[in-house]
């Protein structure tokens, strides 16, 4: 079976090429994807749209609605980094979809990917930080809600602290959110997670696989997961211009295997999201990006 990935033509919102937020990267990345033959027909999987009740279980109900209508107040979305019109209301009803159904399959086939995904600045009561709906912790909730799930993980290694993540699963105990992010980047006031992992400025291959190595045990030891959901966030490059923190392209990927070998070789399932990437290549981003599915389908 080959790596399961889940995508939907509407992850990109159509942003101009100049946006901060890089849209074109989603596009981008099922194109280096299908280069390396991993988006054949078998191993993809479209989308479909987060119903209100599963955003409901993680963000405020009013929030929701406001997203859903495109009504969200203008202080929350210059907070939010975008407008929420139509376009981005779908992609992020579909981006949320997007990491329940990757979770599913990773429950049933061991591992899976969301091509989209980690946007975890998005707060209980509000987005924030290019995130509309936290798709992760909303995932988390209705597998933990349903059943399919009793203790879920959350491995955050996007730059950025998840502080969004923290918030909304901070009263959930079944729930264990781990951000291992640099410490003087957004956001500017964190919200703590279960365990957070600071790194400083400039933090480069060696330094940083080697404070994961040591972590991964310990979060390992911690509770029998269930699940696993592995935000990969690109972020953490050298030629990022929002990261600060200096991986190379082979750092990446020996990250990404170091995470998903850990919680693999222990048999738990892992759900890969692709998280921060703010290149202003973007083409080379989605690459970046595409580390993740190259590393992923060695273990599906």
């Amino acid at each position: 079976m080959p790596l399961q990935i889940v995508h939907h033509p509407d992850y990109d919102a159509g942003f101009a090429t100049n946006h901060r937020f890089p849209m074109s990267k989603y596009p981008l990345l099922m194109e280096a994807l299908r280069a390396r033959g991993l988006a054949e027909p078998n191993a993809l999987n479209i989308a479909e749209r987060a119903p209100a009740s599963w955003l409901k279980l993680a963000h405020a109900a009013a929030y929701v609605d406001q997203v859903l209508s495109c009504s969200v107040p203008e202080k929350i979305e210059r907070e939010i980094g975008f407008p929420v019109g139509p376009r981005v209301s779908l992609r992020a009803q579909l981006a949320t979809g997007g990491t329940v159904a990757a979770a599913r399959l990773a429950l049933r086939h061991g591992i899976a990917c969301n091509a989209a995904g980690g946007s975890h600045h998005a707060r209980r009561a509000q987005g924030a930080g290019f995130c509309t709906f936290n798709d992760v912790a909303v995932a988390s909730l209705v597998l933990l809600e349903e059943g399919a799930a009793q203790n879920v993980l959350v491995a955050d290694l996007d730059v950025h602290q998840g502080d969004g993540t923290a918030d909304v699963l901070s009263d959930e105990p079944r729930a264990f959110t781990f951000s291992m992010h640099g410490e003087r980047n957004y956001p500017v006031r964190k919200i703590a997670s279960d365990l957070d992992v600071a790194l400083p400025d400039g933090t480069g291959d060696d330094a940083y696989i080697e404070r994961l190595a040591a972590v991964l045990p310990e979060l390992s030891a911690r509770a029998h997961w269930d699940i696993v959901f592995y935000n990969a966030g690109v972020d953490v490059h050298a030629g990022d211009r929002l990261g600060r923190l200096a991986l190379s392209d082979s750092g990446l990927r020996a990250r990404d295997e170091m995470v998903i070998g850990h919680f693999r070789a222990l048999g738990i399932p892992v759900c890969g999201v692709i998280g921060g990437g703010y290149s202003t290549d973007v083409p080379a981003l989605a690459q970046r990006h595409a580390i993740l599915f190259e590393v992923a389908s060695g273990y599906a």
